[in-house]
């Protein structure tokens, strides 16, 4: 028999009292979950598809996705099964809805969710809407929905709507082959091209790609902090403060390598094209060999 401090409402109570079979009594204290079972079925309206194509056009001012996923559907997966500081990866990120619903869920409860879209440069059909636009893969499409979908955060947060200010920073990138040439034979190069076959690096290639590459090669984050520099007139880029310092500037000697010792950087990396002689090149690792020796000279 269960005794119950609130006798007009038994279920209510948070204490129940029990008689035990030598008349004496065991009180115990009511322990009620917080959470409950998800339903199996969600049929919500602002989860369909409809609501995602709505939401796209809202943003593109056309509708250039067809059925993407819904907004409101996707956040409320990441409330159920992510925590505020995981890191949230789609390997079908298409219009990049998991992006936008990462970044809006920071800006609503101050989470620092982080997210990986990957999307196969998927091309888009040249009659459709999103081709008229501009874009020539779904990827350029979750790109550029990312951006919009930023900006369209920043004005609800001036406007109150938010209370939180999320990192909205993102890199973006391109599987490609190497920024470095396969080397050749010396039967292979001719009279005209051999100016052009001494350059290792091929000639599309900015200096950003080669840092990227540089970046992977030393098995280091695609994540970490990156600041460019103009010393003595050349752009150097400084990787974690100074754990790898990188240049890919034409000419540099000697001068530049003071400037670059003082920082005393884990690593330093440089183009072999860059320096005007060999001697250039001694001269510049002799430097950090007297100044600090424990600095690696990376030439590639």
């Amino acid at each position: 028999m269960e005794k119950n401090i609130n006798h007009n409402n038994p279920f209510s109570s948070e204490i129940v009292a029990k008689q035990k079979k030598d008349g004496g009594w065991n009180i115990y204290e009511k322990y009620r979950k917080t959470t409950s079972k998800v339903k199996s079925i969600w049929d919500n309206t602002e989860i369909r598809t409809e609501e995602g194509t709505r939401l796209i056009r809202e943003l593109f001012e056309k509708s250039v996705m067809d059925h993407p996923k819904s907004l409101y559907f996707i956040k409320k997966i990441l409330e159920l099964s992510a925590s505020q500081n995981d890191i949230v990866l789609d390997f079908f990120s298409g219009s990049a809805t998991t992006a936008h619903a990462v970044m809006e869920l920071n800006a609503e409860d101050g989470g620092n969710r982080q997210f990986i879209m990957i999307q196969i440069p998927e091309l888009i059909d040249e009659k459709s809407e999103a081709y008229k636009a501009g874009f020539r893969t779904i990827a350029e499409i979750g790109r550029e929905r990312i951006i919009r979908a930023t900006n369209k955060i920043k004005n609800q947060y001036t406007n109150n709507q938010y209370t939180n200010i999320p990192d909205f920073g993102f890199r973006y990138f391109k599987v490609d082959t190497s920024n470095f040439k396969e080397n050749k034979d010396i039967s292979e190069i001719s009279q005209e091209n051999i100016f052009e076959d001494i350059e290792n690096i091929k000639l599309d290639r900015t200096e950003l790609d080669l840092l990227f590459e540089v970046i992977l090669n030393l098995r280091l984050e695609l994540t970490l902090e990156i600041e460019q520099k103009e010393i003595l007139g050349k752009k150097v880029y400084f990787i974690e403060s100074n754990s790898l310092i990188a240049c890919f500037d034409e000419n540099i000697d000697e001068n530049l390598a003071k400037e670059l010792v003082s920082y005393q950087p884990l690593k330093v990396v440089l183009k072999d094209s860059s320096f005007k002689s060999d001697s250039d090149k001694i001269n510049f690792e002799q430097i950090f060999k007297e100044q600090s020796p424990e600095t690696d000279i990376w030439v590639v």
